[in-house]
């Protein structure tokens, strides 16, 4: 009985002020869209989202997130194009092979809503952006017994920001556009502390 009490507690806990989480990669996507020659939009996904967050839901702004991304897994659902967005040309993942973001400033701006701003490294080059994310309360999941809780985030970018400023010679359009938008899906998940070692 009071291991169950105990339990209660640590979750009540948990819903209230939030946590640690790490994200989970086999529920996370990052996805992107450029504007092709202006009039329609490429898409794409990267690869595998790994990271960290600790959420203070009663001081949001003392929150913190980190974010790491495979770029060597980009996908656009065509094998010559993701070809050359890994090339030098564009992501370069030989000598860039990750996208990496860490949190600066995390601000409330509704109960499910904040603005995530921190510095994003990418392609040799670090810059601000900001993050429109909004959070879901806390269940339990079903399977795990974990605490999870999803995170969406969005973003606009410009990528020659990130020195990614390949552009095929035209006169009258421009084949691919500045801006990127980004959204990120993830869950994050709080697992149980490895037991301790016994002699």
């Amino acid at each position: 009985m009071l291991r169950l009490f105990s339990a209660a507690v640590v979750a009540l806990a948990t819903v209230a002020f939030g946590g640690t989480y790490e994200i989970d990669s086999s529920h996370a996507a990052a996805n992107f869209s450029v504007r092709h020659l202006g009039v329609s939009n490429v898409t794409g996904t990267l690869g595998q989202v790994t990271g960290k967050v600790m959420l203070d839901d009663a001081d949001p702004s003392k929150s913190t997130i980190e974010a790491s991304i495979d770029l060597k897994a980009i996908d656009t659902k065509w094998a010559k194009r993701d070809e050359h967005l890994r090339s030098p040309d564009f992501f370069d993942v030989e000598k860039f092979p990750t996208l990496m973001f860490k949190s600066t400033k995390v601000q409330k701006v509704s109960k499910t809503k904040l603005k995530i701003t921190g510095d994003l490294t990418m392609h040799g080059v670090t810059k601000p952006v900001t993050l429109d994310a909004e959070i879901s309360p806390e269940v339990a999941n079903p399977f795990s017994g974990n605490p999870t809780r999803a995170v969406t985030a969005t973003a606009v970018i410009i990528r020659q920001d990130w020195n990614l400023k390949w552009q095929a010679p035209a006169e009258a359009v421009k084949v691919v556009g500045d801006e990127v938008k980004i959204s990120i899906e993830t869950e994050l998940v709080i697992r149980p502390a490895a037991p301790p070692a016994t002699k």
